[in-house]
């Protein structure tokens, strides 16, 4: 068995989502239609897609704990050309600080709390236990990542994790002045449904919803477009069982916000999607 796979099948035996990386450090597909990312996703890209196929299958949603997998013959063909192993560090119940400076790392030494680190080409991980919103460039050399991302496995690291600290978190939340018009308060409909719900897993409506808020979030343009069609895949999958909250809605409705949608924008972009899906 190679050493990358050997380290991998060790990781999902404990509980680790992991994921192999050719050169480069980019993933591979993990279905046969995504096989050089044919399916639309952008292999220098360090977060799944935009991805045409079903279900999100590359990228950092490749990382698993199945060590059948792993070892299935599907994949022999991808060790033997694979160069470095990562894992999903937010499917690890982790948030990792990608420190790549001196600089980055002396500012973490002042403003972060002690914690497991783990040494890197360029600088250090600094691992907290506990899952958030993944970021890129928070700060100069700065990195989050968590949920929907990836990183290196470059070994467990030394230190004593510590509990993911608020000034990590803070570290991704926007400033109000980019925020187009600013609300003391979002208000959104009703969430809809009330039948039995048929995906039995809390961790599935989350990750749909947080795939949700980073769609919309990282939208480059077509705004109005993208709140619609995230809002529609949002309710397809889960309008009509009773697992979704309003709770669950105002964190929709707060990312659109956040990009210059108004409320008003909001909720017809809801309601449309309601009534295409007859909901």
């Amino acid at each position: 068995m190679p050493e990358l796979l050997r380290t991998a099948v060790d990781l999902a035996a404990a509980g680790v989502p992991v994921l192999p990386l050719r050169e480069g450090k980019v993933p591979f597909g993990n279905c046969r239609a995504c096989a050089g990312v044919a399916c639309g996703g952008r292999p220098h890209m360090k977060a799944a897609g935009p991805c045409r196929c079903p279900a999100v299958c590359h990228g950092w949603a490749a990382a698993t704990t199945n060590t059948g997998v792993l070892t299935s013959p599907v994949w022999a063909p991808v060790w033997r050309e694979a160069k470095a192993l990562a894992y999903h560090p937010g499917g690890a119940g982790l948030t990792v600080v990608d420190l790549d400076s001196a600089e980055a790392i002396a500012w973490a030494c002042a403003s972060l709390p002690a914690t497991r680190i783990v040494r890197t080409t360029r600088g250090e991980h600094w691992l907290y236990e506990g899952v958030m919103q993944s970021a890129n460039a928070v700060r100069p050399g700065v990195d989050v990542k968590s949920s929907m991302q990836y990183a290196r496995w470059l070994g467990p690291g030394t230190g004593t994790l510590a509990d993911l600290p608020d000034v990590v978190r803070a570290l991704v939340v926007k400033q109000p002045s980019t925020v187009r018009p600013a609300h003391t308060a979002v208000a959104v409909p009703a969430p809809v449904g009330g039948g039995e719900c048929r995906h039995r897993m809390p961790a599935y409506l989350e990750r749909g919803v947080a795939m949700a808020e980073q769609r919309i979030t990282e939208a480059p343009s077509a705004v109005h477009a993208t709140v619609y069609r995230t809002f529609l895949a949002v309710l397809s999958a889960h309008g009509r069982c009773g697992c979704l909250t309003d709770t669950h809605v105002a964190r929709l409705f707060t990312a659109a916000q956040a990009k210059g949608e108004s409320a008003r924008h909001c909720t017809d972009a809801w309601t449309n999607a309601r009534t295409r899906l007859g909901l």
